[in-house]
């Protein structure tokens, strides 16, 4: 049995807001901060209490789930002014569900452990859906006593695994965007032959289902990519954040990442046309340019 009780959810956008539906929904008690206030309301209406600074909804709490968009963003969360690592007492966890850098995460694992504080650098894959469903992979690095009393909240969000300590959860965040990165642009290529030499794209999307070809990346964003609807759920420029983490990651490491690389570049040029606001699966529409074809005759979406 778990004696944490009460958590604080520090950020409330697309992933933030469904996993404290979940966590509220499992009993327990849950506090909010997002910088626009406006995010948290429907959360209140739900039971969550919310903070007017990441320290007020910390206050109390046995742990602190940060689900910001970088490193700076959780430095500040935790550790500026009215940071919610002052207002946390001795024994707490915190539990960051960010994508940051390995090198950041250990630094604040540090930090933590000189106030008392527990910390656990817990990224997470599986997108929006997962979140809502409860399934996301979430990759963790900490100590073992520390992901002992996090998991039974961890497992209310998806499946957690400990991978080795602090820093490497994030570290496996990196190979996940890797995989992920350069699949999606796979997907994106492999539509693309399909349609401009003749055969039915959807189809084929279908007829690879169970093969080795699979992969929730053909089936999810296959699929939006056929309807061409690029509304975000992981946004093109935080693949591209990620994407220059794993690029300075492999340098600290003395490797060459081809695919990484050259998967970086066409993200970057996405980016510099403006579509850094819609869906990683909009890397499609790169490809297209560089192909110098276009996939069905739909318009795009690329808002909600």
């Amino acid at each position: 049995m778990t004696d944490i009780r009460a958590i604080a959810l520090l950020g409330t956008g697309i992933m933030g807001s469904r996993m404290t539906k979940r966590l509220l929904a499992a009993g327990y008690n849950v506090a909010v901060w997002n910088r626009s206030r406006a995010k948290t309301e429907p959360l209140a209406a739900l039971g969550a209490k919310v903070g007017d600074t990441p320290a007020a909804a910390a206050s109390g709490c046995d742990l602190v789930i940060p689900m910001l968009s970088d490193g700076p963003s959780v430095a500040d969360v935790l550790f500026g002014a009215a940071g919610a690592a002052v207002a946390l007492k001795q024994g707490a966890l915190v539990v960051d569900m960010s994508s940051i850098p390995p090198p950041v995460a250990r630094d604040h694992a540090e930090r933590l452990a000189a106030l008392g504080i527990g910390a656990i650098d817990a990224p997470v894959s599986g997108g929006p859906i997962g979140a809502e469903n409860g399934t996301l992979a979430i990759m963790a690095g900490g100590l073992l006593e520390h992901f002992a009393r996090a998991e039974p909240v961890l497992k209310q969000l998806g499946r957690p695994t400990l991978v080795g300590p602090a820093g490497s959860g994030q570290l496996s965040k990196l190979c996940n965007q890797i995989i992920v990165a350069v699949t999606i642009g796979a997907v994106s290529e492999a539509l693309l032959l399909a349609e401009a030499g003749g055969a039915d794209p959807a189809k084929v999307r279908e007829a690879l289902t169970g093969g080795f070809a699979d992969s929730k990346i053909l089936q999810q964003h296959g699929g939006r990519m056929l309807t061409r609807d690029f509304v975000a759920g992981g946004p093109t420029k935080l693949q591209l954040k990620d994407l220059r983490t794993v690029l300075a990651a492999a340098s600290d490491a003395g490797i060459t990442l081809p695919f990484a690389s050259k998967v970086t570049e066409l993200f970057q040029s996405l980016v510099d046309r403006g579509f850094g606001d819609t869906d990683h699966g909009a890397l499609l529409l790169e490809i297209e340019r560089i192909a110098g074809t276009r996939l069905g005759s739909g318009s795009d979406k690329l808002t909600a």
